[in-house]
């Protein structure tokens, strides 16, 4: 079935595209880009809204497996659905929930509510060769399985390799190094949560792109406002720019949020935060459980770290100019960094893409040109996805029609999972994905691979 999408005003910045134009859509393809009205079995008006590549989100996490229900657990997908995510990448800050390759199979088998690539992720890998002690380094032998198992997850599809370096304190630059390596055959990327943050930025964030300038690969410097949004991004930002005038491959991702998230128990929130960020507990707010919406106290959070380490939480620490300043930066992508708990989490994980637009296109900041290349063309460009991330005649049907007259988020930290407006069609390989933000089908998503 032929499916022509109509007097949409159409933004491609892969084509240097800012035109009103119609779509014609066939087997899940563009087939036709074009000022004329073909005729077709299907017609999806779109006059006065904008027709753009579907958004590709750099870094999420995925929810892994619901073993009971024997599928696999997808609120945060759904959510990514319903503010115009059509493709993401999970597995970052060196987390996977399950098998990586495990994970796109089973997208294949049946269905998700949108595109999944995956990242390697080393954290879970070196778990799975037998090194849960996150403190201290690795064995050699320890080293060797866990390169085969990255390897092999490289090998069947994996877009590169993902490490949580801030997690993973005992991690040396041997098993980064030699870790890295095995994206050299198919010049796939690394991210990470580096090393440290704040004041201690510039030193993990060294160790990072030395690792990829040395394997000659691309790098990804993960989530940069809750990395340097503490008063350091300016200089952060200059230092990927001298890498960047050298023709060298580094890039960054930020949210445009001024809190991050993590879970209680992790490295992040060890003895010192406090005064790494200059504040008190405070500004430490609980996302589930007993003291849901709550701000800590030491009693508070000294009990969740002992008795309930995988709780989430917010904190309300960066800098809104920080911030400001990385996600309007030319080497800046947009990603939301997503992660939920039974629908539990950050505001980010539904809402990041609008609210960008509603705060930052609407407001003057950036014209939306530029913002569209920050949310899917620089993304497709990075992972090597040719045909995604662009409108162009035979690259993915993956398309989001949207009124930018109306469009805006609605996901709060108290209700973080709440529906965007103004995201009319949400379109996946040609067919209608989501509609006025209800899901119309939430099986059209299958797994992304690179080799």
């Amino acid at each position: 079935m032929r499916t022509l999408i109509k007097n949409g005003f159409v933004i491609d910045p892969a084509n240097g595209v800012n035109s009103k134009l119609n779509l014609v859509i066939e087997d899940g393809k563009i087939t036709e880009v074009t000022r004329k009205e073909p005729c077709c079995e299907k017609v999806i008006e779109a006059e006065g809204k904008y027709v753009v590549p579907g958004f590709i989100d750099i870094h999420m996490h995925e929810e892994g497996y619901d073993n009971e229900k024997g599928q696999i657990k997808d609120s945060i997908l759904r959510a990514m659905l319903q503010m115009g995510v059509t493709t993401a990448v999970g597995g970052n800050c060196g987390d996977n929930y399950m098998d990586p390759v495990e994970f796109l199979n089973t997208v294949d088998k049946d269905g998700a509510p949108i595109n999944m690539a995956m990242c390697a992720g080393h954290t879970y890998f070196r778990n799975k060769a037998g090194h849960t002690d996150k403190y201290t380094e690795i064995s050699d032998k320890e080293l060797a399985d866990m390169k085969i198992m990255i390897k092999d997850a490289l090998d069947k599809g994996c877009v590169g390799i993902s490490f949580g370096i801030r997690y993973v304190p005992g991690i040396n630059e041997r098993e980064l190094m030699e870790c890295g390596s095995l994206c050299i055959p198919s010049n796939k990327m690394i991210s990470a949560h580096v090393r440290n943050d704040a004041d201690y930025i510039f030193d993990a964030m060294q160790e990072l792109i030395d690792i990829g300038e040395n394997l000659k690969i691309p790098v990804q410097v993960s989530h940069v406002g809750s990395m340097g949004g503490f008063g350091q991004m300016k200089e952060m930002l200059e230092v990927i720019d001298a890498y960047k005038s050298n023709n060298y491959d580094v890039t960054a991702d930020c949210y445009p949020y001024y809190a991050f998230s993590t879970r209680i128990g992790e490295t992040t929130y060890d003895s010192g935060f406090l005064e790494r960020y200059n504040t008190d507990y405070s500004v430490v707010e609980i996302c589930e459980g007993k003291y849901k919406g709550l701000r800590c106290n030491a009693e508070i959070f000294e009990e969740l770290r002992r008795e309930a380490p995988e709780t989430i939480t917010v904190c309300h620490v960066m800098k809104h100019e920080d911030v400001d300043m990385a996600l309007l930066h030319p080497n800046v992508m947009l990603a939301s960094d997503g992660l939920f708990n039974n629908g539990q989490g950050h505001p980010r994980g539904a809402g990041t893409f609008p609210r960008f637009i509603k705060n930052y296109v609407k407001t003057g900041k950036i014209s939306l040109y530029d913002a569209i290349n920050k949310m899917s063309t620089m993304q497709a460009k990075k992972l090597g996805l040719d045909n995604k991330g662009r409108l162009n005649v035979g690259s993915d049907a993956d398309i989001v029609i949207f009124d930018l007259e109306n469009i805006s988020d609605n996901a709060t930290f108290n209700n973080p999972a709440a529906k965007p407006e103004g995201i009319e069609y949400v379109i996946i390989a040609g067919e209608v994905a989501a509609e006025k933000h209800a899901i119309i089908n939430d099986s059209l998503g299958k797994s992304v691979r690179k080799y």
